[in-house]
This record gives structure tokens, C-alpha cells and sequence, in this order.
């Protein structure tokens, strides 16, 4: 059975990243977004905001990855939507496969899409100045939890992907991710908010998971935030894919 759900998902996944192929546009229109930000904040807003670091490019970098990955995955619940709307689950469901390589390929998409995303990311802050003296297991450290976040994000867009009842609506819900980090350390130091705001800014997940990427690429002591990081995103994903599998389960019951 475990065979037969690997290569179930490796065939559908190949089917999905086709059809991302096809739409480069896609990649591109998420990656767009986080480099306009990234923009504007270093050329407009750096100069008057007080960071703390000598190159507010690498400070504000965590921040804007971690916005690449909300941007992206609004594109699996879009995608979702569209094939169960096309009945092609229902074809699915009719063939002798594991059905839950049905969504763990659209899971895995977005895992790849949203990679070289957050590639094109990194190299255009490159281009704007961002340096790092960090080691292998530092930047693998920073891989691994971008990675869980993706992970974590996309099994969030799986449930709206399931249940929308438009377009809009399934990828809608990814705007309250986009604007999550704006209320956390990624673009200023919570120690500059006005007390109810920074109490939410320092207890959300978002922080936690900057600043440890931030320390990381600064090669500065991790402390907690790195244990924090890694307890929200364990926690979302596995919260989130619970839900999912059931929402799953009852549409194609």
C-alpha cells in the first residue's frame, strides 16, 4: 500500500507540475508581490526606519519569505478548487489509486512552486545588498524551516480549495497570512509598537519564526525563537492537516 500511495503521488504530482510549467505566470505574479515590498521598503521606508542593523535588507529579509510563501500558496487553494469543480476528483476516485495522493500532490506542487519563489526572492535581495556569512547547516537550518512553513501554509489552503464556493473565495483567505508579518518583528523591532499591538506582535508565530531565520542568516545565538519556530510550524501542520484529510474525506464521501 505505501508503494502503491508513492508512485500514486508521484504521477499526479508530475501531472501538477505541467501544468505549473505551462503557467510560469504564476510563480512569477507570487514572487512580484514580496520583491515590490521589498522595494519599497528598503528604498522608501529604510531610511527612516530604525532597525537596528547596519543593512535593513537582511533584517527585513525573513519577513519578506516568509510573505513570499503566503502569496504562493493562495495558488493550491485556486488550484484545488478548479479541479474539484472540473470533476476530475470524481474520475479520480473512480481509478485504483491512493486517495490521498490526490492532495498530497497538490501539497508537493506547492512545495516546489513555492521554492523557487523564495529563490528568486533571495537572489533579487542579493542584488539589492543582502549578504550572509552563514555556514551549510545554518542555511539548511533556514531551509528546513521554510520548508515546514510551506508545508504548514499549504495544508491551510487545501481546506478553503475544498469548501469555496468560488474562484475568489478559495484563494481569498490567503490575505490574513500576507498581512500577519507587518504585525511582528519582520519589518520593525517589536520594542517599538505601542504595548497591545506588541504583545500580539511577540506572541504570534510569524516572530518567532523571523527572528529565528534572522539569527540564523546573522550567525547570532538562536536561543528559544528556534524551538518556538518549530513548535508553531510542527503545530499548524499537523492541526491543519487533520483538518484537511476530514474535509476531505467528507466531499468525497
Amino acid at each position: 500500500m505505501t508503494t502503491h500511495f508513492f508512485g500514486d503521488t508521484a504521477v499526479l504530482l508530475g501531472r501538477s507540475l505541467r501544468h505549473v510549467a505551462r503557467s510560469m505566470d504564476t510563480i512569477i505574479t507570487t514572487a512580484i508581490m514580496p520583491i515590490a515590498f521589498m522595494l519599497l521598503f528598503v528604498y522608501v521606508f529604510g531610511g527612516a526606519i530604525n532597525s537596528g542593523s547596519d543593512s535593513y535588507v537582511s533584517y527585513l529579509l525573513p519577513g519578506i519569505l516568509l510573505i513570499t510563501i503566503a502569496s504562493g500558496i493562495s495558488y493550491t487553494a485556486y488550484r484545488l478548487f478548479l479541479d474539484m469543480k472540473s470533476g476530475i476528483f470524481e474520475r479520480f476516485q473512480s481509478m485504483p489509486i491512493a486517495r490521498s495522493s490526490v492532495l498530497w500532490a497538490h501539497v508537493l506542487t506547492s512545495l516546489v512552486a513555492n521554492l523557487i519563489s523564495l529563490v528568486v526572492v533571495v537572489l533579487v535581495a542579493l542584488l539589492m545588498g543582502f549578504r550572509s556569512g552563514a555556514g551549510v547547516l545554518a542555511w539548511l537550518g533556514v531551509a528546513g524551516i521554510l520548508v515546514l512553513f510551506t508545508l504548514a501554509l499549504t495544508w491551510i489552503a487545501v481546506i478553503p480549495g475544498l469548501t469555496a464556493k468560488s474562484v475568489d473565495g478559495a484563494s481569498a483567505f490567503s490575505y490574513p497570512l500576507i498581512f500577519l508579518p507587518f504585525i511582528s518583528s519582520a519589518f520593525v523591532p517589536t520594542a517599538t509598537m505601542p504595548g497591545p499591538v506588541r504583545a500580539f506582535a511577540e506572541h504570534q508565530p510569524v516572530t518567532s519564526i523571523v527572528n529565528a531565520i534572522r539569527d540564523l542568516l546573522t550567525e547570532q545565538p538562536v536561543g528559544s525563537d528556534i524551538w518556538l519556530a518549530l513548535a508553531w510550524c510542527v503545530g499548524i501542520l499537523v492541526v491543519a492537516y487533520i483538518f484537511a484529510m476530514v474535509t476531505y474525506r467528507r466531499r468525497i464521501a
